[in-house]
């Protein structure tokens, strides 16, 4: 069973010192410290030592602030409850980057694994989110799986799941038809895969496919979508793409060198939302950017360390309507703006 957190908001900033926690803090100050403490035990599955490290807490206050959790029944299936500096930076991604709504999820350290989180917290939002009737095209990537354990099931009539990029011809967790099919079961609606490879080898195949091997009606599909969800890569790492044997190092070193910061369905793009003139970009079995960009719902779910500029350029690129990150993140996302 996948559990959430539920708490009351929070009127200062910061953690509590261990001083403040065991000796008589306020009730706001004790609820959020309460509520981050079962946060990273519930869904970022951290210890009670490393809980009790992070917050400068005894490991006998966490065990307590756990177990009053537990009686207050602030651990729910979803995700509710907001801390007051996360609504503080949702609020000002929305005023810096015009979208309609910014989703932050709280995270340990600035270290930390943030697909956890941010798994959780899109999860708890496409839970909601997702209708009947809806033609939902989504990408793929370690981000995207994250949000599954975290979606609450439930059927949804005429749901149509149409996925963006092709396949890969080894299977691992992040494929992308895995990826659309798991998501179309969740709301048992009907998948629709791209049967190609991600990437092809020249323009001539790639239209090849498109034209005489029947891709064109699922290619067709994106041309109606209701919403769209995304992740996007980082080119220091090139994340999946690179790490799957998409890229060579040379090609990689090529995209640097011409601006290149991110990817999104294998579109690689510069810090201010441009494609880069780099022939990769016309070899992947991807939906193009104008489709995604008329979508009326766009999502945007992403984060961590090394994903900032890509962050920041996809924001023009997709101009998402929703995104979703992690909170230290969203504070760099923040700071950049101000620079």
């Amino acid at each position: 069973m996948n559990k959430g957190v539920k708490g009351s908001s929070g009127k200062t900033r910061g953690i509590a010192t261990a001083n403040e926690a065991e000796n008589a803090p306020t009730d706001s100050r004790a609820d959020r410290l309460r509520v981050r403490a079962a946060w990273m035990y519930f869904i970022e599955q951290m210890t009670q030592n490393d809980i009790a490290e992070v917050l400068g807490v005894g490991r006998v206050t966490v065990v307590r602030m756990l177990a009053e959790a537990r009686a207050r029944n602030e651990v729910k299936i979803a995700i509710e409850g907001d801390l007051s500096d996360i609504v503080r930076q949702e609020r000002e991604l929305e005023s810096i980057f015009g979208v309609q709504r910014a989703i932050v999820a709280p995270l340990s350290a600035e270290g930390a694994d943030p697909i956890p989180a941010i798994g959780a917290a899109t999860g708890d939002y496409l839970s909601e989110a997702m209708k009947s009737g809806m033609s939902v095209g989504v990408g793929w990537g370690r981000t995207l799986t994250g949000t599954l354990p975290y979606i609450s099931a439930k059927p949804l009539a005429d749901f149509r799941v149409i996925s963006l990029l092709g396949g890969v011809g080894v299977a691992r967790r992040t494929n992308p038809a895995e990826f659309a099919w798991r998501f179309a079961q969740a709301f048992q609606g009907d998948g629709y895969l791209i049967p190609a490879p991600a990437v092809v080898d020249s323009i001539e195949t790639k239209r090849a496919l498109i034209e005489r091997c029947g891709l064109s009606e699922i290619f067709a599909l994106a041309d109606s979508l209701d919403a769209v969800l995304v992740s996007v890569g980082d080119i220091a790492s090139a994340s999946t793409f690179y790490r799957g044997g998409f890229l060579t190092e040379a090609e990689r070193e090529k995209l640097m060198a011409k601006g290149a910061v991110g990817d999104l369905l294998f579109h690689f793009f510069d810090r201010d939302g441009n494609l880069v003139d780099h022939p990769i970009n016309e070899l992947g079995m991807s939906v193009d950017v104008d489709r995604i960009r008329r979508a009326p719902l766009r999502i945007l779910t992403s984060g961590g360390t090394d994903k900032i500029d890509a962050l920041l350029g996809a924001m023009k690129l997709v101009k998402p309507t929703v995104l979703i990150t992690d909170e230290h993140s969203a504070r760099r996302m923040i700071a950049a703006q101000d620079t």
